[in-house]
């Protein structure tokens, strides 16, 4: 087999897979040898291989979860979560690659794993930038409508898909709160700015448990999890994938909605699809809760790829939003 893993440092987060460990995969699924195996390099969390099969007219994709002794609290079992999440993603099952086989019994590999069909097009954000920045707005405009399309889809449970479930909304950010916490403890940071936070989010619960429907949220839906046309005239998307970090609760929360409010450029198309979020003082305050949930993440993401500075930047950003949550907005 024609093998091309991705050389990684022995101390780097992302482990690879050895060649055996594909075809023996590649036989136990599909009863036939591997050909070719080329690892994907645009995630940072699973270790993704393009894999040639003998007998399969198509390539398929062989993502491998990291270790469970790797894995934080607060990211626990994601490749679980997201096959839990498939029936649910029904909504946009065109843009979606097809499940072919789930495997957690780790008797090949001490790792989760899942083979899925091979998306047509090319990476948006290797591509994107090859338009004209006005035909973004054609992009952004159908990443808003299918996000509208994800966030519309209700669920039973507050939490992540597959696990834990919480009966209301507080109960889900407080404990998301402390896990992220946690697990930044677990590495010698601080997280002291995020407890604070977690304590606030139950103290004041009645705020976040204004919202009792929970939808779905994508959790990582964004231009590193697209893929566009490859030679349309403006950026057309064709997939999306990779949904593990998927949430039942406020769309408001999801990380999506971060990133379209974060610069009024051509972005701003997303809302045109979207439609407005709107909101009162408590969604005002509830914003500034998932603001810090989201850079307690981030902070964890930095730090698993040593990015130092980045991580001290969190501190400073978790600071302006903890000093907006407490002052002045005591009466709501």
């Amino acid at each position: 087999m024609e093998f091309q893993p991705i050389e990684r440092a022995a101390q780097a987060f992302q482990q690879p897979v050895t060649a055996r460990h594909i075809e023996q995969i590649s036989r136990r699924v599909f009863d036939g040898d591997a050909v070719s195996a080329r690892e994907l390099g645009l995630g940072m969390y699973n270790n993704t291989y393009k894999v040639t099969v003998e007998g399969q007219d198509r390539p398929v994709i062989m993502r491998f979860a990291p270790e469970p002794a790797r894995q934080f609290a607060s990211e626990r079992e994601l490749m679980r979560n997201e096959y839990a999440t498939v029936p649910y993603l029904s909504v946009i099952a065109p843009l979606m690659p097809r499940v072919i086989a789930a495997d957690w019994s780790h008797e090949l590999i001490g790792r989760d794993y899942l083979i899925q069909t091979c998306l047509g097009g090319v990476p948006a954000p290797e591509h994107l930038r090859d338009y004209p920045r006005p035909t973004w707005r054609s992009f952004y405009r159908r990443l808003g409508e299918i996000t509208r399309t994800v966030h519309d889809v209700r669920g039973p449970r507050f939490g992540p898909v597959a696990a834990p479930a919480y009966d209301t909304w507080s109960q889900a950010v407080a404990g998301s709160l402390a896990e992220i916490a946690a697990d930044v403890e677990s590495v010698g940071l601080d997280a002291a700015d995020l407890r604070k936070v977690a304590d606030l989010a139950a103290e004041r619960h009645h705020l976040l448990d204004e919202i009792t429907e929970p939808r779905l949220l994508a959790g990582d839906l964004w231009t590193v999890n697209v893929m566009i046309a490859a030679e349309a005239p403006e950026p057309t998307i064709t997939g999306v994938l990779d949904l593990d970090r998927t949430w039942w609760g406020d769309p408001a929360a999801d990380w999506t909605i971060r990133l379209a409010s974060a610069r009024r450029d051509e972005r701003l198309a997303f809302w045109e699809a979207y439609g407005e979020l709107g909101g009162d003082q408590a969604a005002e305050w509830r914003s500034l809760v998932y603001e810090v949930r989201h850079l307690g993440a981030v902070r964890l993401e930095r730090h698993r790829h040593g990015q130092g500075d980045r991580v001290r930047e969190s501190y400073d950003a978790v600071a302006a939003a903890l000093a907006a949550l407490t002052s002045g907005r005591r009466h709501i």
